[in-house]
């Protein structure tokens, strides 16, 4: 009785956990296979500075239609497909490599989202801007993830076999006519349009972490590519639902309870994962002859 009462209660008195639980677990779907993707291709902390490009465009929308998901994504979309395009070009014309310019865009981005939102709003608007207020998101918001997150899965499953070959030997695509650039670019706009997903959920500073984490964590877990990617995506999952009700009996913010929750997968992945320390630590046994 007491279990029902802490997991299964919340969500079906209170109509804003249900549709928190239905955005936690789209979110979720969406984003474990692009994490997998960003993590093989070593773009983990490219998709960190993006979810930081976006908050440009997200203020902007904010200025004309206030704290509203399709209005603040919209924007946030145009901004980070705007500074990957932007990076890409730096990269390309100049020695400056493509994560350096990564880094210096989204700091440019941050700081003048961050502004924007302080000049025309108040703290607590910043505060839902950065950090996300997924238990006040409401059915259109919920469409749009569910939307995004759908859109992800399709657009997967079209460009899997050129998207894996251009992400461990572009090389050989390029060698035999493949169009690995077409390729790159349509991974970033899911990256962006993940990013946008998250925004709701856990603000431009966090909306990140439902792709990282997981796909990190199922690294310690398993080595083929369809197992990371369902380890990742049942992983991203759970957190969702577990940092829900956490920040339900707890009292405190959702968003943050989410990514920790994330982050104890991780702690206890890295202990007893298949390639944790603790397995590392344990004496090996040898073959007899």
């Amino acid at each position: 009785m007491m279990l029902y009462q802490m997991v299964v209660q919340p969500f079906v008195e209170f109509g804003f956990m249900r549709r928190a639980l239905v955005a936690c677990l789209a979110l979720g779907i969406g984003s474990g296979p692009v994490g997998v993707l960003l993590m093989l291709r070593r773009m983990s902390l490219v998709g960190d500075a993006m979810s930081h490009a976006v908050l440009p465009g997200a203020a902007v929308g904010f200025l004309f239609a206030g704290l509203s998901l399709p209005a603040m994504g919209f924007g946030g979309l145009i901004a980070g497909l705007l500074v990957a395009l932007l990076a890409g070009l730096v990269s390309r014309f100049t020695t400056l490599r493509e994560d350096a310019s990564f880094a210096s865009f989204y700091l440019t981005s941050l700081a003048a989202g961050v502004l924007i939102v302080s000049l025309h709003g108040s703290s607590v608007d910043l505060l839902h801007v950065l950090f996300g207020t997924i238990l006040a998101i409401d059915s259109q918001a919920i469409f749009m993830v569910g939307g995004i997150a759908s859109f992800t899965l399709i657009v997967l499953a079209l460009i899997y076999r050129p998207l894996i070959l251009e992400c461990f030997d572009p090389g050989f695509l390029r060698a035999v006519g493949g169009k690995g650039s077409l390729y790159h670019v349509l991974f970033l706009l899911l990256v962006v349009l993940n990013l946008v997903a998250g925004f709701q959920a856990l603000g431009t500073l966090m909306a990140v972490g439902m792709m990282i984490i997981p796909a990190t964590v199922s690294r310690f877990w398993a080595t083929s590519l369809s197992a990371l990617m369902i380890i990742s995506t049942v992983v991203a999952t759970l957190s969702g639902f577990i940092g829900l009700i956490v920040s339900f009996h707890a009292g405190v913010a959702s968003g943050p309870a989410i990514v920790l929750t994330a982050s104890a997968f991780y702690v206890i992945s890295l202990l007893f994962g298949r390639s944790g320390i603790v397995r590392r630590l344990l004496p090996k046994t040898h073959l007899t002859h």
